[in-house]
């Protein structure tokens, strides 16, 4: 599947999950994401993963132009809901060097779809854990931190 064919089959599978996520119902790492937008002002939803690595919480870039990226680096907070619970907090953008371990302990411990995303949408090479983080020059990283 190219990277347009894998975006319009996420973006599918993202409407389930935020009308899941909005019932409550919470699974896996999928929490909603809300930010203002940078320009519009508006508040913007993206479901997303929040991965527990290192000691920490983290989420990861996974397609390139990704909107709520941009939206967080313009914003002092965001909101993360899981089911019916809802925090704000703060996402700190880790430095490139720092990324790459974590970018390798995500690939390593997780299934290998999501070593493979990374390639399909164009951040990364290799599928591998040292393929992924060799783009973390690619790939923007936060830490969850709270507010």
């Amino acid at each position: 599947m190219n990277a347009d064919g894998y975006r319009r089959m996420t973006n599918t599978i993202n409407k389930l999950v935020v009308g899941l996520q909005r019932r409550g119902i919470a699974f896996g790492p999928m929490q909603l994401l809300t930010v203002r937008g940078r320009r519009s002002g508006e508040l913007r939803t993206f479901p997303i993963a929040v991965n527990a690595l290192d000691g920490g919480r983290y989420i990861f870039q996974a397609f390139p132009k990704a909107a709520w990226v941009a939206n967080v680096r313009a914003a002092d907070t965001v909101d993360l809901i899981r089911g019916r619970k809802s925090s704000t907090v703060r996402l700190v953008e880790v430095a490139v060097d720092e990324r790459r371990p974590l970018l390798r302990e995500l690939v390593s411990t997780s299934p290998a779809s999501v070593g493979k995303r990374f390639v399909t949408t164009g951040l990364a090479e290799a599928a591998t854990p040292e393929g992924v983080a060799a783009a973390a020059h690619r790939i923007a990283v936060f830490r969850v931190e709270p507010a």
